[in-house]
């Protein structure tokens, strides 16, 4: 199918240059999460790009579930922080979670030009251009978020070459460029011993596993600076099998 531009941006800035159907992609590990959120029931999550946002919808609705970070950590007075194997799936069956994070969720804020947003990220991939190529836009644009929206990630431009190629026919030797991420710095930070209780292993394969789930996340804004990030029907279930 052509299209007449796929346009891959990078970062904060790009996100403000997002045109046209837009996906904002955070892989390690905003929209893992979120897909991780919706596989266990949530029933809504509310993407925010400030720490007080959050906390005010928390005061206004104490039943909702905060989750979020700043430099990877969990928020204070957060009930989960961005990990998708941490998260704890019991808790969540038709509860709404407000979202927060460093890059991800500062994506959506910032895409103000976009005609339509939806998250992407490695585990659903697939679903994504899936979506795109029905949706068939004139327009499309890539944000790969990277670090703090402020320095390239790699596996966030992985994710994005890996859409476009979808989209294309381009070809990606899928094995070597998963061998180049696991030796960069954003992916090491999974396996260093220390980092554990912030940067669990299990994250790291939970995040990579491509194309897992089969539905799209829809961004649509509710009230400043809150962003309603819903589910779409996928082709099947959603999933292939519930992370234990």
């Amino acid at each position: 199918m052509n299209f007449v531009k796929i346009e891959l941006l990078q970062l904060i800035e790009g996100a403000r240059q997002a045109r046209g159907l837009t996906v904002i992609i955070d892989v390690f590990r905003a929209f893992s999460v979120e897909c991780t959120l919706y596989d266990a029931g949530v029933r809504e999550v509310l993407a925010v790009g400030r720490t007080e946002t959050a906390r005010r919808l928390k005061e206004e609705h104490p039943e909702y579930i905060l989750v979020g970070e700043r430099g990877g950590v969990i928020l204070p007075g957060f009930d989960f922080g961005n990990s998708p194997s941490q998260i704890r799936r019991e808790l969540l069956p038709g509860r709404t979670v407000v979202h927060t994070t460093s890059a991800g969720t500062q994506g959506i804020v910032n895409a103000a030009g976009a005609s339509e947003i939806v998250t992407g990220s490695l585990v659903n991939a697939r679903a994504v251009a899936s979506y795109i190529r029905e949706r068939a836009p004139e327009d499309v644009s890539l944000v790969c978020m990277g670090l703090r929206g402020e320095i390239e990630a790699p596996e966030d431009v992985l994710c994005g070459r890996y859409i476009r190629s979808l989209l294309t026919g381009e070809a990606l030797d899928w094995n070597q460029e998963m061998t180049i991420l696991r030796e960069k710095p954003s992916a090491r930070k999974f396996f260093d011993p220390e980092k554990q209780a912030v940067f669990p292993e299990a994250d790291y394969w939970m995040c990579t596993d491509r194309d897992r789930f089969d539905f799209v996340l829809q961004v649509t804004p509710r009230e400043e600076d809150v962003f309603s990030v819903r589910r779409l029907p996928g082709q099947a279930d959603g999933r292939r099998e519930a992370w234990i």
